[in-house]
């Protein structure tokens, strides 16, 4: 298997994707943020609290140059920006996950622990400043995907069916 790279909105379930591919295929997998967290020893509110945007995107192409030269057969689910590094192709395979922007809302306000979803995404504070951000980044995030999927009304285990389907695992 080449690397999976799953790219989308934050919120639209990349790592409940991801879990559920780990459970159903036995692949590894890597989250992007995660290994972000590990490397600067603390959050990623936090990081952009002190450090600022730039400063986390920075970090993100590091961890990005890292997964093209030594991340074989893996799946990675990443942040939402994550999209924009400039050697995401040479990663793996793109998957998008698609979904409309309001569908994304209501899926985070709905989920059981959606005081700590909305508070670990500090660009979903500000929910007006979010729709912004999508806005922006839909057309980008089609542009730099090998496969898109719709995941507006699917369960995570039709979600990961479509993907097995479409990327030929």
């Amino acid at each position: 298997m080449k690397n999976i790279v799953l790219i989308g909105f934050m919120g639209v379930g990349k790592g409940s994707v991801a879990r559920e591919m780990v459970k159903q295929l036995g692949v590894v997998a890597l989250d992007t943020d995660d290994i972000i967290e590990s490397m600067e020893n603390r959050s990623i509110k936090k990081i952009f609290a002190t450090e600022g945007e730039q400063y986390f995107r920075d970090v993100e192409f590091k961890v990005a140059k890292w997964l093209e030269k030594s991340v074989k057969d893996t799946l990675i689910s990443t942040g939402g920006g994550f999209y924009k590094v400039k050697n995401l192709n040479k990663i793996g395979t793109v998957i998008l996950l698609d979904s409309p922007f309001e569908k994304i809302h209501e899926r985070i306000i709905n989920h059981p622990n959606a005081a700590s979803k909305l508070k670990k995404r500090p660009l979903m504070q500000d929910l007006e400043r979010a729709k912004v951000l999508y806005n922006e980044r839909e057309a980008q995030y089609k542009k730099v995907a090998d496969i898109v999927i719709d995941v507006t009304e699917k369960s995570v285990e039709e979600i990961v069916k479509e993907i097995q389907k479409k990327a030929k695992l």
